[in-house]
């Protein structure tokens, strides 16, 4: 059980209470009045902070795709060793994030709440794409001219890859499907089969 409301910190009782809720329960499976009784306080409390269950719901998200963007980066580590290695390591992050934060990632891509429907939302959501579209930039760099595809469709490509993977292999529920090996394993040799389809070099 996550803690409740201590210290006055109420914003943050009420997102601890949302991701208990959404771990419990699903990402839909909650109303805004049970994450008060969760976090310990009236049903009006929250309206202090959030406009409704939707807005405490982006704030998880939010808070989610700072994290991820934090993991992607740390993964990349600006291209070392190489880049090809440094791209793969994007994706263990990606799904060592999913498997760790599953509430979090409830919230960012299984809650039905559009990442535009916030700013904050959509501009967390973007710098964390960001961090695979500027490691797929520098992989398409080294491919030879003529043949180099265009980045963010590669970005997206890749991005559809490993939240595929982290669904359907990758969660840390008894809802997984069973493969003959590890999701990284199977990350590693779908994107490696993808780049070399591409024409990257080695």
């Amino acid at each position: 059980m996550r803690r409740g409301y201590h210290h006055g910190n109420l914003k943050e009782a009420l997102i601890e209470a949302a991701l208990s809720l959404i771990s419990a329960k699903g990402p839909g499976g909650f109303t805004f009045a049970e994450a008060a009784r969760q976090a310990g306080v009236s049903p009006a409390a929250p309206y202090r902070h959030f406009r409704d269950r939707d807005a405490l719901m982006a704030e998880v998200a939010r808070r989610g795709y700072t994290q991820l963007e934090r993991a992607l980066d740390e993964g990349w580590n600006a291209g070392r060793p190489d880049p090809t290695r440094a791209l793969i390591a994007v994706g263990r992050a990606f799904l060592a994030f999913a498997r760790n934060e599953p509430a979090c990632y409830a919230a960012m891509f299984e809650s039905g709440l559009p990442v535009s429907s916030d700013p904050d939302l959509h501009a967390a959501a973007e710098r964390a794409f960001g961090v695979l579209r500027g490691a797929v930039e520098t992989v398409v760099a080294a491919m030879p001219a003529a043949n180099r595809p265009p980045v963010t469709m590669m970005a997206l490509h890749l991005w559809a890859q490993a939240h595929g993977i982290a669904s359907l292999f990758g969660r840390a529920d008894g809802a997984r499907r069973p493969i003959p090996m590890t999701p990284e394993e199977l990350l590693e040799a779908s994107t490696l089969i993808y780049l070399r389809g591409l024409g990257e070099p080695g």
